[in-house]
């Protein structure tokens, strides 16, 4: 194990720790096959599966996964129309697990997002019977305030772009604090989870998504 490694599993432990006050449940994973196969174990099979947009599970080759698997997934990115994306993303708050990352989380186990629709984070907070956030080791900061600075620096201008948004950050790189088009609609702060365990957190020992 490389010293950066040994940092990263000492890192992981302790933030597990601390998401274990907060009612949620930690793992830790070195890489991004053991970080599937967890994922894998913890999803039963026959479950209904929906997920919010994430780079991460796509990296690790959980969509693959499950969309190759024995699970009934409702996929947005089939939709068609406006309406059909809608009430796929009305489906998650039936779903036995919502898939998503976190664009931060903090030593002290806290997750930090900033959405624009505010279909991830709604089901983040309330719906589906499980929720799992897979997040590599480069989401991890020191606090709340270094979290949401890190949204909107490093996260941000990658996914503007990838969405195809017409913000000043998909042209410069660079937070604007913009209103008009904006993908930073909704910031959520999970502090704690009122249902043990229905937030379960994968941290991976690699850089993943933005």
């Amino acid at each position: 194990m490389t010293p950066l490694q040994q940092a990263n599993k000492q890192t992981a432990e302790y933030i597990i720790k601390n998401l274990e006050k907060r009612n949620m449940q930690g793992f830790y994973c070195e890489n991004k096959a053991e970080a599937l196969a967890k994922a894998l174990d913890i999803i039963e099979k026959g479950s209904k599966i929906n997920w919010g947009g994430t780079m991460t599970v796509d990296e690790i080759g959980l969509s693959e996964a499950i969309k190759n698997g024995d699970y009934k997934l409702f996929d947005r990115s089939l939709a068609k129309t406006p309406e059909e994306v809608r009430d796929v993303a009305l489906q998650a708050f039936d779903a036995d697990y919502f898939l998503m990352s976190t664009n931060a989380i903090t030593y002290e186990g806290e997750l930090v997002n900033i959405d624009g629709m505010g279909n991830r984070v709604a089901a983040l907070i309330y719906g589906p019977k499980n929720v799992l956030v897979i997040a590599g080791m480069n989401k991890v900061t020191s606090d709340i305030d270094s979290a949401i600075k890190r949204v909107h620096e490093k996260a941000c201008p990658p996914n503007a772009i990838r969405v195809g948004a017409q913000t000043p950050c998909s042209k410069t790189g660079i937070c604007h604090d913009c209103l008009g088009g904006t993908i930073c609609c909704q910031t959520v702060i999970t502090r704690f989870s009122r249902i043990k365990d229905r937030i379960k957190v994968i941290l991976v020992g690699e850089e993943l998504g933005y």
